[in-house]
């Protein structure tokens, strides 16, 4: 039985907090191209005065009145840039420099790891700082307006995260990664809450951390857990291996609130249902570095509801249009249901047409939103296919539901040349349990990729590809690929899809 089925103060205070939250941020959504502007024209005199203001004359855009004329302007005035092509001007600001992208210095720079730049440092300021901050709150605030449901503020939290630990810049500035400079801005209120401890978390070592957090936890009373669900699953099943339970919900009784994000859900369900002993209610959020994007406002709703008035700056590029000179950039009065588009940000962190590298659809306008459906340097088309993350997740689910198995982690990478044979779609997948019949698996893997692509259908019917191959890896393949590869724990995402082998090879190796 639960040890506690209450909140205490704390939940009593939760829940009219929660539904004048609710209103205020369904009623500013109700108009987000008009919140969109305000954002912009803020943005712009704001930094007229800079030096990126000054190199792309800000000021005289930031002149215009008219909203539409005024981002025409912004978009004419403002290249996309990767971070490559802001670096420039982050490596003076990483110097000391103020008054670069936006006044005065950052008061925490964000490192992340670049794919193609290495380290990434991303500006956060003291006006960013409230966007990541208060859209997790409002989330769980509208989670409790939405169902009463608050019990969860009178238990303890966890947060698996990265280090709180806190380097320098060489100009002075403090430099951490995202979860780690959050850490330092949770409220007093909440602190006797939060697990693991400050001790705890500054644990480098992932694997040592996950085995550190398992033996402080595991006689609390925990009913709040957070984190990307790859890790979250490590930790359930070293929680119960540590224990000797069953299920989650035999360690944790008031287990009641999954906080996720980063990746889709879909695919871990099913094992995250064994796990936990049943299922649970769960909040979804979109944080990135850059910016926090969006987050889950509705139960039944379809979507994230889009941060239109937090001090970002939103554009959107058709995916079929990425990387053309000419590519249109769109408004959130211009975009289109049903349509994947690239996002470009513009913060009240310094970042100005920043794409964010990350592909997203919206099933709502007003309010705005959107499903994330991956990542642009994440797709597979060595055969002109364009497979994104969101087809193979939805065609992984639809396999699962229909043979059975418990996935643990799968990577979908092209064979461009086999030994013999056509050319195919490798999918390279861990099970924690093994579908009933994995020929059968396998089938159904293709045939709802086809459904989901008409190009791969198209290439598969005539005879360009044959049908996809899955690779059953051994436990630990993608523990160890991603240990390999210096992502193991915290932020970090395994790519769900490559258009090379390197992955692919590294996790081949490993069961080899």
């Amino acid at each position: 039985m639960p040890k506690s089925t209450h909140g205490g103060w704390k939940g009593w205070i939760a829940k009219p907090l929660a539904l004048r939250v609710q209103k205020d941020d369904w009623d500013r959504s109700a108009d987000p191209v008009r919140a969109q502007a305000k954002v912009l024209a803020s943005l712009l005199q704001s930094s007229v005065d800079t030096v990126f203001g000054q190199d792309h004359g800000l000021a005289s855009v930031a002149a215009i009145q008219d909203p539409a004329q005024q981002a025409k302007a912004f978009r004419e005035a403002v290249p996309v840039r990767d971070y490559e092509g802001l670096r420039p001007y982050v490596d003076r600001v990483v110097a000391g420099e103020p008054d670069v992208l936006w006044p005065g210095l950052p008061k925490y720079f964000c490192k992340t790891s670049g794919t193609t730049s290495g380290a990434k440092y991303i500006p956060l300021t003291e006006d960013s700082l409230p966007n990541h901050i208060g859209s997790a709150r409002r989330a769980l605030l509208h989670h409790v307006a939405r169902t009463g449901a608050a019990e969860f503020v009178g238990g303890k939290m966890i947060f698996l995260q990265g280090s709180p630990t806190l380097t320098e810049t060489s100009g002075g500035v403090p430099l951490g990664r995202l979860s780690g400079i959050v850490a330092h801005h949770i409220p007093q209120y909440l602190q006797r809450n939060r697990l693991p401890s400050w001790e705890t978390n500054t644990i480098e070592d992932w694997e040592t951390k996950v085995d550190a957090i398992v033996r402080e936890t595991a006689g609390e009373d925990l009913r709040l857990i957070s984190g990307i669900p790859s890790w979250v699953q490590m930790y359930f099943e070293r929680l119960l291996e540590h224990t000797g339970a069953k299920n989650v919900l035999e360690v944790f009784p008031n287990f009641s609130l999954f906080v996720f994000g980063g990746v889709a859900y879909g695919p871990y369900a099913e094992r995250f249902k064994e796990l936990i002993g049943g299922d649970v209610p769960r909040v979804e959020l979109y944080p990135a570095s850059e910016g926090f994007i969006a987050y889950q406002d509705g139960g039944s709703e379809e979507g994230l509801l889009v941060n239109a008035q937090d001090g970002l700056y939103l554009e959107f590029i058709p995916v079929g249009e990425y990387g053309q000179d000419n590519a249109r950039r769109l408004g959130l009065g211009e975009v289109e249901l049903g349509v994947n588009y690239a996002v470009v940000v513009t913060s009240n962190a310094g970042l100005w047409a920043y794409d964010l590298g990350d592909t997203v659809r919206f099933v709502s306008l007003a309010p705005a939103r959107i499903l994330v459906t991956g990542r642009v340097k994440h797709f597979t088309s060595a055969f002109g296919e364009h497979v994104i993350a969101e087809e193979v997740e939805g065609a992984m689910a639809s396999a699962s539901e229909q043979w059975g198995g418990q996935v643990v982690e799968f990577h979908v990478a092209p064979q461009v040349s086999p030994s013999d044979g056509l050319p195919y779609h490798e999918w390279l997948v861990e099970f924690a349990e093994k579908p009933r019949d994995l020929e059968q698996f396998a089938g159904a893997l293709d045939l709802a990729l086809q459904e989901r692509n008409p190009y791969y259908r198209d290439l598969v019917s005539g005879a360009v590809l044959r049908s996809a191959v899955m690779t059953v890896l051994p436990p630990g393949a993608f523990l160890n690929a991603m240990s390999k590869r210096g992502k193991l724990g915290g932020q970090n995402k395994v790519p769900r899809l490559a258009n090379d082998r390197t992955m692919a090879n590294q996790l081949t190796d490993h069961g080899q």
